[in-house]
């Protein structure tokens, strides 16, 4: 499964252009970035949880944070379970490989829709199509480390520093518009344990993630990936973007 365990951008898609020409790569950055990758295209399952904090402006244009837990599955190039709760509601997507299907616990409602036949085209489609989230898809897209050096001026190794009791390697990546601090533990797999993305010129928003409860290459079979609805679900439809 290496290097098409999952490509998405969900983040990236909002560096694009933002690259000056000089440039000031780390080495030792680019290193521990590329085993990261490297790492995680090796697994042939995984799951964990992640913690995200999400700044949004209001209608008044003040600064409101959203908060959820989400608890992220995947197996093989083409199975993806996801269940996410926070404040703007608890949601989960279930993919099998042939079709996707995201359902809202607060409304009993659920759409079913054909699927690109692996995770990778899934992703990027139905981000594109139909704006599902994904939480925290970049660290999982083979390129991400190309991605970063071709967009960003500057990627640097700030040192080792302890998150939540982990010692982690500290990486931060800058451009114009935006700032990414990553703190990748230092432990066997190399695995993201924090993430922050600063919008410089949106008032300094942030995005948020921290990750807990790695699970690496455990068995979970294939009716996990597979949705049942509830028997007074309601099955709804909805619009592809144009």
């Amino acid at each position: 499964m290496k290097n098409t365990f999952l490509a998405t951008s969900l983040l990236l898609i909002s560096f694009m252009g933002y690259s000056q020409e000089t440039k000031i790569i780390d080495s030792t950055a680019v290193f521990i970035l590329d085993q990261m990758g490297d790492n995680i295209g090796d697994l042939q399952s995984v799951s964990f949880d992640l913690s995200n904090s999400i700044d949004e402006f209001d209608d008044q244009g003040n600064i409101v944070t959203q908060f959820s837990t989400s608890t992220i599955t995947f197996s093989g190039p083409d199975k993806l379970l996801i269940r996410t709760d926070g404040t703007k509601g608890k949601v989960g997507y279930w993919y099998d490989g042939t079709y996707v299907t995201y359902y809202s616990y607060d409304e009993n409602n659920y759409v079913t829709l054909e699927a690109p036949e692996t995770t990778i085209e899934m992703i990027d489609t139905m981000h594109e199509n139909y704006s599902f989230q994904f939480p925290a898809a970049d660290f999982f897209y083979p390129s991400l480390t190309d991605d970063m050096i071709e967009q960003f001026d500057s990627i640097s190794y700030l040192g080792k520093k302890v998150v939540r009791g982990v010692e982690c390697y500290h990486i931060m990546a800058s451009n114009e518009k935006l700032n990414i601090q990553m703190w990748i533990s230092n432990e066997t797999f190399l695995l993201p344990k924090h993430f922050i993305v600063i919008y410089k010129e949106k008032s300094n928003i942030q995005y948020e993630s921290t990750f807990s409860n790695w699970s690496i290459n455990p068995v979970i079979p294939e009716s996990a990936f597979s949705f049942l609805a509830p028997p007074t679900a309601r099955l709804i439809s909805i619009l592809k973007k144009s």
